[in-house]
């Protein structure tokens, strides 16, 4: 049995490799959407696996990954709560709650709370008649929110899926836009224009979907898993249009402790891939590694291929009677690094 597993595992990966890398011959991608906090991950356990959570369960934060990680469910609420220090001083928050009612007859509910705060911005307008060439308008300050729910059910022994609707709301306050611009009489080039200038208001409030499964094929801890996330319709900010950061991704993980046998004390070290296929940038494979002794202590690091600043993370969380502590450090090139804490508590 043990033979069959290391032969099937490896079959995959040679198959699934070589195939999601050929992703990164496609043209670049830059500037395709908006809403990009949504592309942010603050769960630091997540983080630490550089991402790499398509496959796992992993309670009520499966909805910002895959929500059908939820259905793995076995206690009646997962909360969890993080905070993300963020390049640029940028603070990102989440907060998510899943309930698995009936003892699962019925699935798994979750809602998820997902903001950003920019912080504070000095305003300017151009003016060629000032002497500094533009004009103060004043402080000003940028944030955004997303509010989801979603659910999660298994299906069978072996397949679960789930989805998550989100209300998202950016608010990049006013800007003074050219209206009725024609060309200057004046000027017998053609070249200078006049027009006028209208005070316009920079809120969307669009709806994003996601959705996701996850299969058991039966061979020891093995899952796949698969998620589309942040798709929605066009929107538009005066004349751009644009969409939110779609992404599509594949995952793979296993306990490869499974194929050793009975170990002196409870160990698991969980292997897990994604592939991962952006609407605005380069392809990437991202992998992760959890160790976890006891289910105490756990011990992780993670790296993602195509990533300007970032490549390798680290973490560690602790768990004891039903709280959960993770951190996770990441290094960002220029940006120096990036604390992520996160706060779980199941019952």
């Amino acid at each position: 049995m043990k033979k069959q597993i290391c032969t099937i595992l490896g079959v995959i990966l040679i198959g699934y490799l070589p195939c999601v890398s050929g992703f990164a011959q496609e043209n670049q991608k830059l500037a395709q959407t908006g809403f990009q906090f949504l592309s942010v991950v603050s769960d630091a356990r997540a983080a630490a696996m550089a991402e790499a959570m398509t496959s796992l369960q992993t309670g009520s934060s499966a909805l910002f990954f895959n929500p059908a990680g939820m259905a793995g469910m076995t206690n009646y609420v997962d909360v969890t709560a993080s905070i993300n220090k963020w390049i640029a001083d940028i603070n990102h928050y989440t907060f998510s709650v899943a309930i698995r009612p009936a003892g699962g007859d019925y699935g798994v509910v979750g809602f998820s709370v997902q903001s950003v705060n920019y912080g504070d911005f000095f305003g300017t307008r151009v003016n060629p008649l000032s002497p500094q060439g533009y004009d103060d308008t004043g402080i000003f300050s940028l944030n955004a929110i997303a509010l989801g729910v979603g659910y999660a059910k298994q299906l069978t022994d072996q397949f679960s899926v789930g989805g998550q609707v989100r209300w998202v709301r950016q608010d990049l306050g006013e800007s003074y836009v050219a209206v009725n611009v024609r060309p200057d009489p004046s000027d017998s080039t053609g070249t200078r224009r006049i027009g006028d200038t209208t005070l316009v208001g920079s809120k969307l409030s669009p709806f994003v979907f996601d959705f996701g499964t996850q299969f058991r094929p039966g061979i020891g801890s093995l899952v796949f898993g698969m998620s589309v996330r942040n798709f929605s319709k066009e929107m538009k900010y005066v004349e751009e249009g644009f969409q939110t950061p779609l992404v599509f991704s594949l995952g793979i993980s296993m306990n490869v402790l499974d194929v050793v046998g009975e170990l002196p004390e409870d160990q698991s070290l969980y292997v897990s891939i994604d592939a991962s296929h952006y609407r605005d940038h380069p392809e990437q494979v991202k992998f992760g590694l959890e160790y976890r002794l006891m289910n105490v202590l756990s011990l992780r690091g993670g790296y993602v291929t195509d990533n300007d600043e970032s490549g390798l993370s680290f973490g560690a969380g602790v768990t004891r009677y039903g709280f959960a502590f993770d951190y996770a450090y990441t290094p960002f090139g220029v940006f120096d690094k990036v604390h992520r804490v996160t706060a779980r508590f199941s019952l």
